[in-house]
């Protein structure tokens, strides 16, 4: 009786931890923005991946709606906030121009978003300025790397926050 009575305590003792335990949350916060001139259609591919569970929780916070990037119920409206999001935090410039991001959609695999953009009638590029603040507004540990392809070459480095601006040369 004594060891059934103990069983069942271990078994109610347990289950109050297990469910009152905090989700573990990843220990690390990173974007990655890669950014491909395709010389052949004379334009930048531009993609961002974004670990999904802080992006929307970034946009919960900034939008103040309900965000579902695995299943939206709505995906017009999710692509909206998307579009809306990345394009106040990511800025180009190529050859001292800014130019328009042309928003493409997002996809998810669960555990990353990807945003996709394009910049059309991109003859020639020899150099590209970036401003990205992707997620400052919600991690000062934030680290968004960056992934630059020109005439099949690639070059890549990071911005840790608070840095915000970085160019690349070709």
């Amino acid at each position: 009786m004594a060891s059934s009575l103990n069983k069942w305590l271990f078994i109610l003792g347990l289950s109050f931890v297990l469910t009152s335990a905090k989700p573990v949350d990843h220990p690390f916060h990173v974007s990655v923005i890669e950014i491909n001139h395709n010389a052949a259609d004379k334009n930048l591919e531009i993609s961002c991946k974004i670990f999904t569970d802080d992006f929307e929780k970034i946009l919960t916070q900034n939008y103040k709606t309900k965000v579902d990037l695995i299943n939206p119920p709505n995906k017009a409206a999710m692509d909206s906030l998307v579009k809306k999001y990345i394009l106040s935090h990511l800025s180009i410039q190529i050859n001292g121009r800014p130019v328009a991001l042309s928003y493409v959609g997002f996809e998810n695999d669960k555990e990353a978003a990807y945003g996709y953009f394009e910049v059309n009638n991109t003859i020639s590029v020899t150099k590209i300025d970036i401003t990205n603040s992707l997620m400052y507004d919600q991690f000062d540990d934030q680290v968004n790397i960056m992934h630059v392809i020109v005439g099949g070459k690639r070059k890549s480095n990071k911005l840790t926050y608070p840095d915000k601006s970085i160019s690349f040369s070709f």
